[in-house]
């Protein structure tokens, strides 16, 4: 795959995660994505440590790659003038301020989609753009929090863990936003209209309980803490190594369950590994966590990558994107510019597309204004009287 929404022309009014990752994607896959930023109230993604070899924020380098970058303050009557003017090309807009915000702007679906009709609007909140939370500040924490996934994702009589991974910012929010833009780009070839979309990320969040909600909504069976097969109540876990490292182990099938027995030596008690008994459950599980315990990481990582069996190293970040299948699929790229040491930035790839063509890295801000007006039509003096007002930057 290597361009297919090269026709897509985005508006990016988003900042901090959701949103950017979601344009990002976009862009890698060949949409022309123009992120448009307040001149005096940056994105605060751009203040994130640490900082990259070009010397800026490594995260707003790789979540703003391949985008062009325009500051413009949406509180000018100028700047609504440049965004109608810019409508007339850009068919996408994704935004990510709380309900009513964009409206107070003159910058809404229904103001936006009198002058475009074709206008795809994508909205990404926490709480939806309707409902008694939707003015109610969050973060990904409180997602899921409110959505029920962190209650039974954690051990018995232990709090909720804080993930390292967005999980509602990203797989809830940016990726439900891109499958609902693309979703509607198709609808609109059938119809000639666009939408306005309301992607929020407890929604999306509470709908991913997939597995565990079906068994209770349909079972009647509540998930709780260590309770099912998935969330630590089977031998399905995480076991500790002698030198204090981790093995993940998730030989649920029988063919598997056999080898992980063989290579313990734990044969004999195969039989408690299904049961539903937990005198059984903790038995097998205490079995394990001995066997895995009584030699190193190094160990187990030789034993288990002779088998296939579903047991795998706990890696580090650093010792993931240095393996050998990483580098086989091509897991990082390379940015095509350099930085100003002749260095190239090294970022993770877009895994639909790889290796990643990367054009630029999240630029400063303002770095396109002054050319995406003119190519627009608006006249040198114009773009100079704008920046004097500091209406552009």
């Amino acid at each position: 795959m290597t361009q297919p929404l090269k026709s897509l022309k985005v508006l990016d009014f988003s900042t901090l995660l959701p949103g950017p990752y979601a344009t990002l994607m976009m862009a890698d896959l060949g949409a022309d994505v123009l992120r448009i930023e307040s001149p005096t109230r940056p994105d605060l993604v751009r203040a994130l440590p640490p900082l990259d070899t070009s010397g800026h924020s490594a995260a707003h380098s790789y979540l703003n790659r391949n985008k062009k970058a325009m500051a413009l303050d949406l509180k000018s009557p100028d700047a609504k003038n440049i965004i109608h003017k810019l409508l007339a090309e850009y068919d996408v807009l994704v935004e990510q301020f709380r309900p009513g915000v964009m409206a107070r702007l003159g910058l809404d679906y229904k103001t936006l989609k009198a002058i475009n009709p074709k206008l795809i609007y994508c909205s990404i909140t926490g709480y939806g753009q309707t409902g008694p939370l939707k003015d109610r500040a969050g973060h990904d924490i409180n997602y899921l929090a409110l959505s029920g996934v962190a209650d039974y994702s954690r051990r018995k009589g232990e709090k909720p863990v804080p993930q390292g991974l967005q999980i509602a910012d990203i797989a809830g929010g940016s990726h439900h936003a891109v499958m609902a833009v693309l979703a509607a780009v198709i609808e609109r070839s059938q119809t000639g209209e666009g939408q306005h979309l309301d992607i929020s990320m407890t929604d999306c969040a509470f709908s991913m309980n997939a597995m565990f909600a079906a068994g209770m909504l349909g079972g009647g069976v509540e998930p709780q803490a260590e309770s099912t097969m998935l969330n630590g109540g089977s031998f399905y876990d995480y076991y500790e190594t002698s030198d204090g490292r981790y093995m993940s182990v998730g030989s649920l099938e029988p063919q598997f369950l056999m080898q992980l027995c063989d290579a313990l030596e734990i044969k004999h008690l195969i039989g408690k590994a299904g049961s539903q008994t937990p005198e059984d459950i903790h038995e097998f599980k205490q079995a394990i966590s001995d066997k895995l315990k009584g030699q190193s990481f190094d160990y187990w990582t030789d034993v288990f990558a002779k088998l296939d069996c579903c047991v795998e190293p706990v890696l580090s970040f650093k010792e993931a994107s240095q393996q050998p299948h990483a580098q086989a699929r091509n897991w990082l790229s390379d940015a095509a510019a350099l930085n100003a040491e002749g260095k190239c930035l090294t970022q993770l790839s877009n895994p639909i597309s790889k290796p990643t063509q990367i054009h630029n890295t999240g630029g400063a801000i303002g770095s396109d204004t002054e050319q995406v007006l003119t190519e627009q039509g608006f006249s040198i003096e114009a773009v100079a009287d704008w920046k004097k007002k500091k209406v552009i930057r």
